[in-house]
């Protein structure tokens, strides 16, 4: 960009700001899935409710959001208002927010049950389908171009991923981590014991049921749960997740900087996510039986751990970091930087978990970030998005008095690029 060629100080503050969001990234990302792993019990099983984490998770996140949402309207003078929820007409405006909400919501339950099926190593290998879709509905829905290299660099990284999907062991299910378990932070009361000992009586008694297998549709419902166990029910419900996460992240920046929300708050914008998140998760306990059950009779925090409330933090913190991303960077700098998590638990995996990879592993995975190298390297001028960049940086405090007043900053943003692809060159 030419800005960066006109200030040094200030490319060196955006690309600081760069390196931290995505450290950051990185950090929560590997910890998010360890701290997944940890948190289960010997059987490999959750005693908490998933739900339960991430309605806290939402909480902390609209928490945080708020304070920092009236702090901003405060220090603009503006009014309380500005949230949304003050008429019926913004109530019906801020509805937007609850297609990511939900989205992320199903998101982040999927995920447990994928631990339950495969190791780390192999959950966040296969997780990298979602490049592609995310190229895809990027290409489609943000009408971002994509040059034709960075397309060649998203299909030598995804069959990367698949090479090394392939050749990283015969061992893809998951196990339990033997000696690094938690015990519960609180012990269960009478009235908790008993409803998860009749809890668990019906069960064993609808599980030991004969007839259930003669009613109509039954043998047709069980031939088709084979077949999704033949396949691979974490494969499947992975691939599910990849999906929905992309979808999630790009609806979510779509709405985060169309029009005039480019220049609101991300706290503003977050606490209606949030608060959408906090209801979707809420509803989760209190429409499913088992759940509403557990949760009157056991209370939110029951067969919580160390881990799981390490890892409500961890999501919260994760959840926020996405946030920030999407609106100040892209989705595909989410996107790629999950590689380098890729990598990193791969290689955690190895000495936490058993993990066993084939000695094509070690010679793979560095294709992995070359390809993420030659992608961002790659990247053609486009003036719409460079003009949208340059307009968060106004926004955020990191330009001060730039221009002169003869228009000189206007017109080298908007002087033509002769380096630039044309149209051929670029999707």
């Amino acid at each position: 960009m030419v800005c960066c060629h006109s200030c040094p100080r200030r490319c060196s503050r955006s690309s600081a700001y760069t390196l931290g969001l995505g450290l950051g990234f990185v950090t929560l990302g590997t910890s998010r899935i360890l701290l997944l792993k940890f948190s289960a019990n010997a059987e490999n099983k959750y005693d908490f409710l998933p739900a339960s984490v991430n309605l806290l998770a939402e909480a902390l996140k609209l928490f945080f959001c708020l304070v920092m949402s009236v702090r901003v309207i405060v220090q603009e003078g503006r009014s309380c208002r500005d949230l949304g929820f003050s008429s019926t007409s913004s109530l019906l405006t801020s509805l937007k927010w609850a297609v990511p909400a939900f989205l992320y919501f199903l998101d982040n339950l999927i995920i447990f049950y994928v631990m339950t099926y495969l190791q780390p190593a192999m959950a966040v290998l296969f997780s990298n389908f979602v490049i592609l879709t995310t190229a895809v509905l990027f290409r489609i829905v943000l009408k971002r171009r994509l040059s034709w290299v960075q397309w060649a660099a998203l299909v030598i990284l995804f069959l990367s991923i698949v090479s090394l999907t392939t050749g990283s062991g015969s061992s893809q299910n998951s196990v339990a981590v033997p000696g690094i378990h938690s015990n519960p932070l609180s012990t269960s009361s009478n009235s908790c014991l008993l409803y998860t000992q009749l809890l668990e009586q019906m069960r064993n008694s609808s599980a030991s049921e004969s007839w259930v297998s003669s009613l109509p549709g039954q043998a047709w419902r069980t031939s088709i749960v084979e077949k999704l166990r033949s396949l691979g029910v974490g494969h499947i419900l992975l691939l599910l997740q990849c999906f929905i996460s992309a979808m999630a992240n790009i609806y979510n920046e779509k709405i985060i900087k169309e029009g005039d929300q480019l220049t609101e708050s991300i706290f503003i914008q977050n606490s209606k996510l949030y608060a959408f998140g906090v209801v979707f998760n809420g509803l989760t306990l209190v429409l499913g039986r088992e759940a509403r059950g557990l949760t009157i009779h056991c209370g939110l925090l029951h067969g919580h751990n160390i881990y799981s409330l390490g890892l409500v933090l961890v999501t919260a913190a994760l959840g926020l970091s996405v946030a920030f991303i999407l609106k100040f960077r892209d989705n595909m700098f989410h996107v790629l930087t999950g590689q380098i998590t890729t990598v990193l638990v791969t290689a955690l995996s190895l000495f936490l978990f058993d993990f066993r990879p084939s000695l094509d592993f070690f010679l793979q995975a560095p294709m992995v970030l070359l390809a993420i190298f030659i992608y961002n390297a790659s990247r053609p001028k486009d003036l719409e998005y460079s003009l949208q960049q340059e307009k968060l940086r106004v926004i955020n405090g990191e330009v001060f008095e730039r221009s002169r007043g003869d228009g000189e900053e206007l017109e080298l943003l908007t002087k033509p690029n002769t380096d630039s692809e044309s149209e051929e060159e670029s999707l």
